[in-house]
Order: structure tokens, then sequence, then C-alpha cells
């Protein structure tokens, strides 16, 4: 068994691919119309074969008070590994990323949680090398 794929609800899809492709660095894996929507999934460059993210519509009605409470909570919807917490950090805030939570160290890994622009909190994280 293995992730194939994931979803995270976006408030407008275009604006979503443009985040995640052109801030964020994944590229577009599947962009196909569906009515009024699309299925559209990105991947990591790195692992272009690996899981893909839906950027699904945001639409249905429990959608908006499950991710406005996360949102209030400060709770990441979802988790991105990098090798380089501050180093994304920098990239991201010199594109005008709004980060929530600076680069934090928390013991076993470094992690930061940024806006997506799109409803979400997403962290990313750097799991440290064990000495």
């Amino acid at each position: 068994m293995r992730i194939q794929l994931t979803s995270i609800y976006v408030d407008d899809q275009r604006a979503a691919l443009a985040f995640y492709t052109d801030v964020l660095g994944f590229t577009t894996h599947h962009d196909i119309p569906l009515g009024d929507d699309f299925w559209l999934t990105v991947v990591s460059p790195d692992a272009p074969d690996g899981p893909e993210l839906l950027l699904e519509p945001s639409g249905h009605p429990a959608v908006k008070p499950y991710r406005d409470a996360l949102v209030e909570d400060g709770i990441p919807l979802a988790q991105f590994a990098v090798d380089d917490v501050e180093s994304e950090y920098q990239r991201l805030t010199g594109l005008g990323v709004t980060f929530t939570q600076p680069p934090t160290d928390i013991g076993p890994a470094v992690v930061a949680v940024l806006d997506d622009t799109c409803g979400n909190l997403i962290q990313l994280i750097a799991p440290k090398t064990p000495a």
C-alpha cells in the first residue's frame, strides 16, 4: 500500500495552481476540465511519478467550517518536506509568501508554517539527521 493521491481544498483552482507551481515550485501533472472545475494535480519536480496533490474545489459545505477552524487554531492542513526550512523561508518570503510561524526548531525537526493564499496553512518540515 502506498499514497498515490491526496487532496487539499482550495478556494480557486487557477489561483491555487499558480501558487503551487509558480511560488512553491511544484509541477502540473493533470489539468483536466470537469464541468466548471478541473481534475488538477501537482507533483514534486523531484518525484514526477510520486504522490500527486489534488487541488480540489472547496465548494462542499463542510469544507469552510473545517478549514476555518484549522486556520483559527493555527493547524496546518498539509506538510511538505524540504531540505532546509530557513532557505525556503527566505526564498518564499522574498516572493511575498506570508508565514504564520517562522522557522522553529522543535527538536527532531525544523518547521515553519505558511498561508497558501487558498484557504490553508501549510507546514514545511526538515527532519534533522540523528547525531
